[in-house]
């Protein structure tokens, strides 16, 4: 039976280069957004062309109700979900100092990339335990997309840093409270990808590339992340639950 993955943010960068490679790998998907199904019909088209069944899943990760509508919709189309990637992030909408960043922003930030991946991962272990418990041969796996932001401090966008770092422990909770099912659970931490969120940086990060910030002199692509995803859910690595994987290019080795 065709196994079932949903990408939270999954229409666009990081999440649509998982989505592609997922794709690849025979995956059905389950992709949610915040965009309108219209806007996003473009990328749906182009993951379908590898033969695959494709729904989307609108809907703020952040909503309590919105997490229960994204998940009830592939319970009603699959009856089934093997993989989730809690992909979904945003940036401050204003970076600043950490002397003046504000509550609002804090919130924001912290409602979708933490918050809301928390509580989707909570219902969707639920839902897996359920699946493991009907069928012993059932493999589930949760992969968490976290960032280089989880330990490298920004003090300009420090909410966002707060959120990757509190998604490095979500992850060791979940691998720690599910390793009785023999679900894993994984965090894959990128560098400097190139999307969306980074563009408004590129110059800056142009830069400090080419004068070696990462050991490998080049931009993070989306698929470089997805590559790393779609192997983590071969259940190759069954017995590594709750490890980190960097797709940084080198950018945390420590360097003299």
């Amino acid at each position: 039976m065709t196994r079932v993955a949903l990408i939270t943010g999954g229409s666009r960068g990081i999440g649509l280069g998982i989505a592609r490679e997922l794709a690849k790998n025979n995956f059905d998907l389950a992709i949610n957004g915040t965009r309108s199904a219209d806007l996003v019909e473009n990328e749906l088209k182009e993951l379908r062309e590898y033969g695959i069944d494709v729904i989307y899943c609108m809907g703020d990760i952040a909503s309590s109700g919105d997490r229960k509508d994204i998940l009830r919709k592939i319970k009603d189309h699959y009856g089934r979900l093997d993989v989730l990637v809690n992909n979904a992030g945003v940036a401050p909408k204003e970076r600043r100092d950490i002397l003046d960043a504000t509550e609002e922003s804090f919130d924001y930030v912290m409602g979708v990339n933490l918050k809301g991946s928390y509580f989707l991962t909570q219902k969707t272990a639920n839902w897996m335990i359920e699946q493991k418990k009907i069928n012993a041969e059932f493999k589930g796996c949760i992969i968490n997309i976290s960032s280089v932001s989880a330990t490298l401090a920004s003090v300009n966008r420090g909410e966002y840093c707060i959120s990757k770092a509190g998604i490095a422990m979500v992850t060791q909770l979940f691998a720690v409270r599910l390793g009785e099912y023999d679900i894993p659970v994984f965090e894959v931490r990128p560098g400097i990808i190139q999307t969306d969120m980074t563009s408004g940086v590129r110059e800056k990060y142009d830069e400090l590339i080419r004068e070696g910030l990462c050991v490998q002199k080049r931009w993070g692509e989306p698929q470089d992340v997805g590559k790393v995803v779609a192997s983590l859910t071969k259940n190759d690595f069954m017995y590594s639950t709750g490890q980190v994987i960097m797709v940084d290019g080198g950018l945390t080795i420590p360097r003299l």
